[in-house]
């Protein structure tokens, strides 16, 4: 009985209905008109259209199914580790950190615009170095592995990137004075709309939204920034507000002329769960091994993927650079 009612709690968790179900069993409709009632009506909505999504994949045979069991595994194995392993990143940082902000927020509409670019910068900082840096690329490569795009992408994370993004977020947004209510307002709403733009073709076809897609990051910026396609490679890292990827000139439409193509240039088995789940762990440790010198040890570690001791590099800055040059000569 006891291992029947985990199961039911953690399907209760996966589905985020926990919430609302106690407000429906009270039966006082009225909380659904507060801040914890809206919030409890939302949370089920990405897990909902995630089975959606799967049912109309299986409805129409789509093959890229398989995606769907391992970034299930994926979100199993998550929730197994972390049962033991609990690191509450952002309640740490606040802690450390608030004390040194020059100043402090309020729950006001123009602070929530201001907290909210903070927000993205530090979201931005977080992503950047996660394809950036190799063994933050270890970290955040699972999210990548799948080949192709759908809901249950978000939930295919290496267990310790979570506790990665919350330190470099929350130490941005805190020292910059974000006050914590804020704070987890943002994260809150980041984090639902960070879930919908991995939303795949089986619900909407075109990502773009229409005039949006110049003001907002939509599903179709998304779905570049998970392309191994030259072109798209390493762009779009913001996750609402792309007003950073701008900024620092990392922002790529998506071209009609140019399909993606989802994965990442190493060649996996995109349905076997240690090879999404440690490939490039252990692609880094046969690196580290077989480098000469210690110097060449760290740089593995430490230098973008793709980066290597004998100067043969690929990494995404030469790769594009090569494909923008053959463009240019084609034309």
């Amino acid at each position: 009985m006891e291992v029947l009612e985990t199961i039911y709690s953690e399907i209760i968790g996966f589905l985020g209905i926990s919430q609302a179900w106690e407000i429906l069993q009270e039966g006082d409709y009225s909380k659904f008109r507060t801040y914890d009632g809206i919030v409890s009506l939302i949370y089920p909505l990405i897990p909902l259209l995630v089975l959606l999504e799967l049912g109309l994949g299986l409805i129409y045979k789509k093959p890229d199914t398989k995606i769907y069991k391992v970034n299930f595994l994926i979100y199993v194995f998550n929730r197994f580790i972390g049962r033991f392993i609990a690191i509450a990143m952002t309640t740490l940082c606040i802690g450390l950190f608030q004390k040194y902000a020059p100043f402090q927020t309020e729950m006001t509409w123009y602070w929530f615009i201001y907290g909210y670019i903070v927000w993205e910068f530090g979201h931005f900082l977080y992503h950047y170095w996660g394809h950036k840096v190799r063994l933050f690329w270890c970290l955040h490569s699972t999210h990548h592995a799948p080949e192709n795009m759908n809901l249950s992408v978000t939930y295919a994370h290496f267990f310790l990137e979570a506790p990665y993004a919350d330190i470099v977020r929350t130490t941005v947004c805190i020292l910059l004075g974000v006050q914590p209510e804020l704070l987890f307002l943002i994260m809150f709403i980041d984090g639902t709309y960070g879930a919908f733009i991995h939303v795949g073709e089986n619900l909407i076809k075109d990502g773009r939204f229409g005039p949006l897609n110049k003001v907002i990051l939509t599903p179709s910026h998304h779905r570049v920034h998970h392309a191994r396609n030259p072109l798209y490679m390493d762009t779009n890292f913001c996750n609402l507000l792309n007003i950073w990827d701008h900024v620092f000139g990392t922002y790529q439409e998506e071209e009609k002329e140019v399909k993606i193509e989802y994965g990442i240039t190493r060649k996996m088995d995109s349905g076997n769960f240690i090879d999404v789940y440690f490939g490039e762990f252990i692609a880094l440790f046969k690196d580290v091994i077989n480098a000469p010198g210690l110097k060449n040890k760290l740089m593995y570690i430490f230098m973008p993927p793709g980066w290597h001791h004998t100067g043969e590099h690929q990494t995404s800055k030469i790769v594009r650079a090569a494909y923008f040059k053959e463009q240019k000569i084609k034309a």
